[in-house]
């Protein structure tokens, strides 16, 4: 629980700088990190290739190159490096021996320990004896390198950390949505690593996530490799380099990142019948990683340099239009891959912000609206998810749970049908938001429950803001969905024809008054009589049914301007009850 309350307020701390930094300085940093020129002859880029040029959008300075090379020698001049090359990653403990482990390691971080260092001879030895490379080893190493603590103690830890997840999953819910993430890449060492071991030394360190749309099948090749330990095949673009991958992060300062494909268990490999069990709560944390944090934002392909086309912008496989990428964005972006003939590097034609071409526009227009997307509310984020795809079409459902803010969030099921999916997240949501969908949804559900939509009419229904939603809480108690609110019985609803229509109610002294109402929709709604529920003072109306027992069935919803919702509040015929939704 200690490590939980940390992570959260790490989190809401670096949420509420970023907040402000925000507001100071430019949106993106835009991240050059190929160039053709920097090719051998086999159109191939080595580690020692691998350069970097960074700046600050709308800002004249240009920051100075930061290279790292991690295939030169160290002269003996200058201080060690805590990042190592892959080929000293590489090299199996067994074949150092413990003695030169440690001699490697004292090398590597510029210390003198000895095997006298209580407790160390034991870690030598246990990295030998399972089988460690020195990659793994480091990693597992370098954070307690310093400490004065009973290394010993590191061996605790893993388990703390299986205890952790295993509360965190009470039947099919997630109690604890600050749950750090299961695995993280450490780019020093270029292994993947336990969560765990960033917190050894008691200093956490938060993984920089890194955002990018997977490539068409056939454009990308299973990978297997050392830096996740042969655990599976990670697939990546055929012509990305996960090494050079790791250097553009090296080169962003960075120490641990957090790649879905690196981190998060995909199919295959020797582990596949541990997938389905760890995707239950991996899965929908995946949100919590990169909020409230700064994301790498790769828009073509992770490892691609950004060339985009005409049509690209509109593929299924676009960065903007998949259905993980909208919790992935942050609170600040640094955009990778950029060239020096890339689609950042055009300039504005005019003040209005166009480009020399549509393309162009189009493209500047999806980038700063990426922006505003960790701001949006629940209807904002419904209608931005209308517009993009996933491979299984339950993802779109969990990849809304991290915009909640609730205190628990449903466990992920891959097979799991789209209303099953969404009515779990929706029985997750706190009452706010539940009233958010029943006084703003313009029509009664239609999959069994009426007072809330269902999925295929989130995603069917042109979405309108229009509606104002405070004063509508809907708690779920049991099986039952209960909401106390201002009601008016026994109003008249009369079609006016063109989405405007005609509210008659009777004031207190028996007096007949008619209010002017109108629709945002195209959902009819039959003349009659109708219980009238104000949710917010009067300009939002959910019009229904009262039934037997105290329920209520929604048919719709319709709205009064300011000035005829307030002459109906200023009849001071409403009434509090409390209704269970149907």
């Amino acid at each position: 629980m200690g490590i939980a309350l940390y992570t959260a307020l790490y989190q809401w701390i670096i949420g509420g700088m970023m907040s402000i930094g925000n507001h100071i300085r430019s949106r993106f940093v835009f991240l050059t990190a190929w160039s053709p020129a920097e090719c051998d002859e086999n159109n191939n880029t080595s580690e020692r290739q691998f350069y970097l040029r960074g700046c600050w959008s709308r800002l004249v300075a240009r920051l100075r190159p930061s290279i790292v090379d991690l295939e030169s020698d160290d002269d003996g001049l200058r201080p060690p490096r805590p990042a190592i090359p892959s080929r000293l990653a590489n090299t199996p403990c067994t074949t150092l021996g413990i003695q030169g482990l440690l001699d490697q390691l004292n090398t590597t971080l510029g210390t003198s320990h000895t095997l006298h260092t209580p407790t160390l001879s034991s870690l030598l030895s246990d990295c030998l004896t399972n089988n460690y490379d020195f990659g793994t080893a480091y990693s597992r190493l370098r954070p307690v390198w310093y400490t004065t603590r009973d290394w010993s103690t590191t061996r605790d830890l893993e388990e703390q950390d299986r205890e952790l997840r295993r509360r965190a999953l009470a039947g099919n819910r997630i109690v604890n949505p600050w749950l750090p993430p299961r695995r993280v890449w450490d780019l020093y060492s270029n292994r993947v690593v336990p969560w765990w071991i960033t917190d050894v030394d008691g200093k956490l360190r938060w993984p920089q996530p890194i955002s990018h749309a997977w490539v068409d099948e056939k454009e990308r090749a299973d990978v297997w490799t050392p830096i996740n330990g042969y655990k599976w095949p990670v697939p990546v673009p055929k012509e990305s380099d996960l090494n050079l991958i790791r250097i553009e992060m090296l080169n962003l300062g960075l120490e641990y990142a957090w790649l879905d494909v690196l981190c998060l268990r995909q199919v295959g490999g020797p582990g596949e019948d541990m997938r389905a069990e760890e995707w239950k709560l991996d899965v929908p944390m995946i949100g919590a990683v990169y909020r409230a944090t700064r994301v790498v934002l790769y828009l073509n392909g992770l490892g691609r340099p950004l060339t985009l086309k005409e049509g690209d912008l509109d593929s299924d496989r676009s960065w903007f239009r998949r259905a993980w990428t909208l919790q992935e964005v942050g609170w600040e972006r640094v955009i990778a891959g950029d060239t020096l003939d890339g689609p950042l590097q055009a300039k504005p034609i005019d003040n209005a912000g166009n480009y020399q071409t549509e393309f162009l526009t189009t493209f500047h227009k999806h980038l700063q609206s990426v922006h505003n997307i960790p701001r949006q509310g629940v209807v904002a984020v419904l209608k931005s998810m209308q517009n993009r795809v996933s491979t299984n079409p339950v993802d779109k459902v969990a990849g809304l749970a991290c915009f909640l803010g609730s205190k628990t969030i449903p466990a992920y099921y891959e097979s799991q049908s789209l209303e099953e999916a969404w009515t779990a997240l929706v029985n997750s949501m706190d009452m706010g938001l539940r009233g958010v969908l029943f006084a703003w949804f313009p029509e009664p559900g239609d999959a069994g429950t009426k007072w809330r939509p269902s999925w295929n009419q989130v995603m069917r229904v042109p979405l309108d803001g229009g509606f104002s939603t405070f004063g509508a809480h809907v708690n779920s108690e049991g099986d039952d969905n209960r909401c106390t609110v201002d009601c008016i019985e026994g109003g008249l609803v009369m079609d006016g024809g063109s989405q405007c229509g005609e509210l008659i109610v009777r004031d207190g002294d028996g007096v007949d008054r008619g209010f002017k109402i109108m629709v945002t929709h195209k959902y009819p709604i039959p003349e009659g009589m109708y219980t009238l529920i104000c949710p917010d003072s009067g300009n939002c109306l959910v019009v229904g049914r009262t039934l037997p027992r105290n329920r209520f069935e929604k048919v719709s919803v319709v709205k009064l301007t300011e000035e005829e919702g307030g002459r109906l509040w200023d009849l001071n015929i409403t009434e509090k009850r409390r209704y269970i939704l149907v």
